[in-house]
């Protein structure tokens, strides 16, 4: 397989997750913060790729995939700590989980005003017994195969 086509392959992988993850936004399934945390690395990756797909040189390619499988291996270890949080494995960060309230009074937690929390350590979606973390974990170290495939053996 070309070099260009295993950079193509992984950057429309993170393409999917980000675009499946605003379908599943658009729908009424509002993302927590470690959620949005698991996105940032995507888009990171996704401007890595078409930055890559331009480049004229092989050696600078490889570089650029290399970097891909950074940012993909990024959004994979949140992910894989997002699923754990959310399996109650090990606490989660207090702003966003059941174990601390962030700073909000009473009054603030029966309020019918202002943003809604979303927590972190409760599953909204699952699939096979897998959440959209643990599947974000999955995808993310399978892209950052193709990343690393392509940094390593692409030709």
């Amino acid at each position: 397989m070309t070099l260009n086509r295993l950079i193509l392959i992984a950057t429309t992988g993170s393409v999917a997750l980000i675009a499946g993850a605003l379908f599943f936004q658009s729908i009424g399934y509002a993302p927590c913060a470690m959620c949005h945390w698991q996105r940032w690395p995507h888009y990171t990756a996704i401007v890595i790729g078409i930055i890559a797909l331009l480049l004229p040189q092989t050696i600078a390619k490889r570089v650029f995939a290399g970097l891909g499988a950074l940012a993909a291996l990024t959004t994979s270890g949140i992910g894989f700590f997002h699923a754990g949080v959310e399996l109650k494995w090990w606490p989660g960060p207090q702003s966003c989980t059941g174990s601390g309230l962030g700073g909000l009074s009473g009054g603030d937690l029966l309020s019918m005003d202002g943003p809604r929390i979303i927590m972190c350590d409760q599953v909204s979606w699952a699939f096979m017994g897998i959440s959209m973390a643990g599947w974000n974990a999955i995808i993310s170290l399978f892209i950052a195969m193709i990343w690393l495939r392509a940094a390593i053996k692409g030709r």
